[in-house]
């Protein structure tokens, strides 16, 4: 997996001096679980790229920083576990993850995960998770926002249907974007209980697997959906794509999805699309492509907006790019061109209309904007060569201690460039902070008060989006 062109970096306030640790076979610790007990709140674990073998450890401290160096660190469990639950078991607060592979963490109870996330808040970025009963198991924490992004989840699950590639339950928040999530094993792909759920420009798809439902949202709560690839195997155990509220609109705030932009197909010879639990407040179905025989809607919502969806049991009338191999990019003599309602309102500070796409591997890229978007995860019409943004031109970096938000450069000139800078909090109201006087890079964010956040910048032409979080 490569890196994408826009890195954000959350820095997290602590005490005291923060230390770096250097581990791999020819360092003095040789292994993670080496160090697990020896760092401090802040601290940096760097982990050269190797297989550790039976290596599973407890993580107590706060605002860790993990990564990957020179490739994945692969921590291969072996059917080994810590505390009979998990490769990695983290009960620190605000850690954060790069570059780590998990794989083959089984367990008695068969619920072994890569990570099993007991603290508050994690987040995510270029990790794989393989052939464990579970990817990421997160237990209940209101306080809790989880951030993934960049990452593979494949054949995860015990094959008991209750285990998954990824099972998140009661956090205040999932924001979940740009991952390949694939052949969960007679479990879900995705199943979350969190309060808010934010599912953009993902591949989910079971391809030749026996998975069964690709996203499931057991107890409501809003959630948007949005610009992702989904495909069901003709193999599925289950026919279900969607599957919201279905175990009690129980979640705090209101019952509301908006599913939309999204490319969908059944290889199945029926599915459900959408299966909700009747009485959620609001269901927003619109700008879909649907390929296969599939029913739109089982469930009675009380609001109901279904708009500019495109369905046709005859896949070969999409004429995708390279449906074959999973590829649903659209050709010029496909359905949905230039047909999209163009949304002029923003929900859990999104606003509603694509502004990404997922490319293959685990990558993305800003998706082609006009005033007459296609329907689908894809956008016929690209970027241009000459408006293509180079990689790791620009870093934005949040500092807490601070508060402010920095614009690493790169070494290009900001002087007499226009930027602007608009934040979101999650219930999509905006913020336009202030650049700091006799300071071109740096915004200040000091009116913020604790939560998750999303941001946009605009360099003269150029465009950069992403996430950070603010704490105490």
């Amino acid at each position: 997996m490569k890196s994408n062109s826009i890195i954000i970096l959350i820095l997290i306030p602590f005490f005291g001096i923060s230390k770096t640790w250097l581990v791999g076979p020819t360092k003095t610790y040789q292994s993670p679980s080496a160090v697990s007990s020896l760092v401090a709140d802040g601290d940096s674990i760097l982990i050269d790229a190797a297989e550790y073998e039976k290596d599973v450890c407890l993580w107590k401290a706060h605002n860790l920083t993990f990564i990957g160096v020179g490739g994945f660190a692969h921590l291969n469990a072996e059917g080994t576990a810590y505390g009979g639950k998990a490769i990695w078991v983290i009960t620190g607060n605000f850690n954060r993850l790069e570059n780590i592979e998990f794989s083959n963490c089984t367990v008695v109870d068969r619920n072994g995960a890569g990570i099993r996330l007991e603290g508050t808040s994690l987040t995510v970025n270029h990790c794989y998770f393989h052939n464990n009963q579970d990817g990421i198991l997160a237990g209940d924490n209101p306080a809790s926002d989880i951030v993934i992004e960049y990452s593979e989840f494949s054949h995860n699950g015990a094959g008991d249907g209750y285990s998954h590639n990824l099972y998140i339950n009661h956090v205040r928040s999932l924001t979940f974007k740009f991952n390949y999530v694939h052949h969960a094993y007679y479990g879900h792909e995705l199943k979350s209980r969190a309060y808010k759920n934010i599912i953009l420009y993902n591949r989910i798809t079971n391809e030749d697997g026996d998975a069964s439902y690709e996203i499931d949202l057991p107890n409501g709560g809003p959630a948007l959906i949005m610009g992702n690839s989904i495909q069901q195997s003709r193999y599925s155990d289950n026919n279900t794509f969607i599957s919201y509220g279905r175990e009690g609109l129980t979640n705090p705030g209101n019952h509301t999805l908006y599913f939309i932009y999204n490319t969908l197909v059944n290889n199945e010879d029926k599915g459900i699309i959408l299966n909700i639990q009747t009485g959620m407040d609001t269901l927003v179905c619109a700008n879909n492509l649907i390929a296969g025989k599939v029913t739109l809607l089982n469930g009675i919502p009380k609001g109901f907006i279904n708009l500019n969806n495109f369905i046709q049991s005859d896949l070969s009338v999409f004429e995708f790019r390279d449906a074959l191999n999973y590829d649903y990019h659209l050709s010029k003599g496909s359905p949905g061109k230039d047909s999209a309602y163009v949304f002029n309102e923003s929900f859990l500070a999104y606003e509603l209309n694509p502004t990404h796409e997922y490319i293959h591997p685990v990558e993305s890229k800003f998706r082609y904007s006009d005033l007459h978007p296609d329907l689908g995860a894809y956008e016929l019409q690209q970027v241009s060569a000459n408006k293509e943004y180079p990689k790791h031109r620009m870093q934005a970096f949040y500092l807490s201690d601070s508060k402010q938000l920095i614009l690493d450069n790169k070494g290009s000139d900001l002087t007499n460039k226009q930027i602007n800078c608009t934040v979101f909090s999650l219930d999509g109201k905006p913020f336009s902070p202030k650049r700091q006087t006799g300071v071109l890079n740096t915004f200040d964010l000091a009116e913020l008060i604790p939560g998750i956040y999303t941001f946009t910048l605009k360099v003269n032409s150029e465009q950069y989006a992403g996430t950070f979080v603010v704490t105490r």
